[in-house]
């Protein structure tokens, strides 16, 4: 399972049921610009100026005010097509 880290917004892998944190979950209507897996893993291009990144921000945000380290973001489910 990759989940966000809510403070540096990088992501982790974690393998297996018990080695994953408690997480909240970003699900939400998808829109023009949502940011993906592959935006997340990729260093060219500016993920930060697509307009679905302020969602991810604001989850990383409540996912600390509310005591969580750990996101879960529906866009980043799929593998890379590499």
């Amino acid at each position: 399972m990759r989940l966000l880290n809510s403070q540096t917004l990088q992501l982790e892998e974690f393998i297996g049921d018990a080695n994953v944190p408690p997480y909240a979950i970003l699900s939400h209507t998808w829109g023009k610009e949502e940011v993906t897996l592959q935006d997340m893993i990729s260093t060219a291009g500016s993920l930060k100026e697509k307009k679905g990144f302020k969602k991810i921000q604001y989850c990383c945000s409540q996912a600390l005010a509310d005591g969580l380290h750990w996101a879960w973001v529906d866009t980043y489910v799929l593998l890379p097509s590499f």
